[in-house]
């Protein structure tokens, strides 16, 4: 369930909605592209839980937020196909340039075998290795336990690395029981990372926009404490 109003869902299938413009006119673009693969997915609720988190500061400081969201299960067989072909159908091709054209990612993926899923990296294969340069980019996992959220460590945040994104300081991991429960508090709970990475995250669009926009280039950024 999203708790945001009407983002943008791009799919493969037949209910998918057109991506639209990207951030311009004083209204920043947020990605979400969630690898989640059941419906409904304890992935895609963290993606927009996540987005809700970066989209609620920024419109209190009166900034408009338009919030897509990337599906990966309806892209599947796309994904495939341009990988064996090298072209992308137009429904992958409108998600790629939503992600490329984002003024800010939110990237959540399940983990598989001790690591991202097959489908989400085929997906960030398939991106220009420079298209992501200087984007602030949220990274996000979801599991059946907490033993694996050091994937967002060793996996994800060494993967955006390569792609020169500025990956958030908080990456937000979600177990089967932070759904249910208060979480560890020793590592705050679940809705704190959240709120935190989230908080990141707008702090980082409205510093890297500005600084894109002025020098209509790749920017610096730097992370504001």
């Amino acid at each position: 369930m999203s708790t945001f109003t009407n983002p943008d869902t791009i799919t493969g299938g037949a209910g998918g909605v057109s991506a639209g413009g990207t951030g311009g006119g004083g209204t920043f673009t947020l990605v979400a592209v969630s690898a989640g693969l059941s419906v409904p997915s304890s992935t895609r609720l963290l993606a927009d839980r996540l987005a809700e988190a970066v989209r609620g500061p920024l419109a209190e400081r009166g900034t408009e937020v338009e919030v897509k969201v990337v599906e990966l299960r309806e892209l599947a067989v796309p994904i495939a196909n341009h990988l064996v072909t090298g072209f992308p159908p137009p429904q992958l091709d409108e998600a790629i340039r939503a992600v490329t054209e984002a003024d800010g990612l939110i990237a959540v993926t399940p983990v598989f075998t001790a690591s991202y899923s097959g489908l989400f990296k085929s997906f960030f294969d398939l991106i220009d290795p420079d298209a992501l340069s200087g984007k602030p980019v949220l990274i996000g996992a979801t599991g059946g336990t907490a033993r694996h959220s050091l994937v967002l460590e060793h996996a994800l945040r060494p993967l955006f690395a390569y792609l020169r994104a500025v990956v958030v300081p908080t990456a937000v991991y979600a177990a089967s029981e932070d759904w249910g429960g208060s979480g560890d508090p020793l590592t705050d709970t679940l809705p704190v990372r959240i709120e935190r990475a989230g908080a990141q995250l707008a702090r980082l669009m409205e510093t890297g926009t500005a600084e894109r926009r002025a020098s209509d280039g790749v920017p610096v950024l730097s992370f504001p404490v």
